[in-house]
């Protein structure tokens, strides 16, 4: 990725896994600004929906516990001038998978990442892997059976430094029923809040969390 005078004119050129995207840029500033954003964007705007599927947990009735996931990355590029944002590009390494939660007919589309389960804060491959704290409570009477978590990414929030994390949730209602949300805090204190994309769309978004109404497994 570079950004430079081309023929006398600053052009933005990117590459990545094989593929080259170029732009001329005609702004009166040449700030750049890049950092992780929602992993829903590629190939194409598919859906809001991310789902993380790990090894089943079994969870006691009253019980929370802390793990760390891995979480698929996309690198956001944007143009700021003059407090207006305008998206440049987004990119990642790698392939993205897609899945169905819940029935064809009324379930929702969902980026799909598997990951291991950790006990602490993984190492990860930057640019292609951040880590995602998900604390799980149960609040319900009943044991659970937990192997996946669906968010709504409109309400993701990403911090960056020697690694891309968030901080999640998972509320467990019944055997198959929880709500899950993001919690918009740094895993780690020196850590940079990333420019969500839907606020440089200017995209109104309520924080409202995503209800998991189709099975925890």
């Amino acid at each position: 990725m570079e950004a430079g005078p081309v023929n006398g004119l600053m052009t933005y050129r990117r590459r990545c896994e094989g593929q080259t995207f170029e732009r001329i840029l005609v702004s009166e500033t040449d700030e750049i600004v890049i950092n992780p954003v929602e992993p829903v964007n590629l190939p194409e705007e598919i859906t809001d929906f991310l789902m993380m599927e790990f090894p089943p947990m079994v969870i006691g009735p009253g019980a929370t516990q802390t793990i760390y996931l891995k979480f698929p990355v996309e690198i956001g590029v944007y143009l700021d001038a003059a407090k207006c944002i305008e998206v440049l590009d987004v990119f990642a390494p790698g392939r993205q998978k897609y899945t169905l939660y819940g029935p064809a007919t009324t379930g929702v589309i969902a980026r799909y990442y598997w990951s291991a389960v950790y006990p602490e804060i993984p190492p990860v491959e930057s640019f292609c892997d951040g880590v995602m704290e998900l604390s799980i409570s149960n609040a319900s009477h009943e044991w659970a059976e937990v192997s996946r978590a669906v968010f709504d990414s409109t309400d993701m929030k990403l911090y960056y430094g020697e690694f891309v994390a968030v901080t999640t949730t998972m509320k467990i209602l019944s055997k198959l029923l929880a709500e899950t949300d993001f919690v918009d805090v740094p895993l780690k204190s020196d850590m940079v809040k990333s420019i969500e994309l839907y606020t440089a769309r200017k995209i109104p978004v309520l924080s409202r969390g995503y209800l998991m109404e189709w099975g925890l497994s």
